[in-house]
């Protein structure tokens, strides 16, 4: 990508009043927050996943119970490769202008990062209720995190941007 004059003008009517750059620097700001805030809670969450291993009541536990770990496991080290994908990227493509690409590569990185942590959070809260009280316990609060997540994630962002979050 080069850099023409024609990058300067506010290419949108939303009541900023910034060059395409500068919506891209503050675009790539607010995602880089947001990446953070996922980043938190994902390590978190692998360096639980990592410890149970090495705990002695591990041994013990099912085939069905140890498959469920080993996919935890592969999901939170693939969420976090999937979001610092952007940081990557960034690394890579800096000082060449494309902060747009960056942007753009970050937004869905974080979306698919976002699908991966539900996963995530998910999975290993059917995987301690399935510890604590067994198979039933774990579908129950497998079925009521997945619906939380639907519902907060999905549904009421889907309202609110069909009806406009402003009125």
């Amino acid at each position: 990508m080069t850099f023409d004059a024609s990058d300067d003008q506010d290419d949108r009517v939303d009541g900023r009043d910034e060059t395409a750059n500068e919506r891209a620097d503050r675009n790539w700001s607010e995602l880089l927050q947001e990446l953070r805030v996922l980043q938190t809670g994902t390590q978190i969450l692998t360096g639980f996943l990592l410890a149970v291993a090495f705990q002695p009541a591990f041994a013990e536990l099912g085939t069905g119970a140890r498959m469920l770990y080993l996919f935890l496991v592969v999901i939170a080290v693939l969420s976090a490769i999937v979001a610092l994908s952007p940081v990557a990227l960034h690394r890579m493509l800096f000082a060449r202008r494309e902060k747009t690409v960056v942007v753009a590569f970050g937004h869905a990185a974080l979306v698919t990062a976002l699908v991966t942590v539900s996963l995530l959070l998910i999975g290993v809260v059917a995987f301690v209720f399935e510890v604590v009280v067994g198979e039933a316990g774990a579908w129950s609060a497998a079925i009521a995190a997945a619906s939380a997540v639907l519902i907060l994630w999905v549904v009421i962002p889907i309202v609110l941007r069909r009806n406009g979050v402003s009125r």
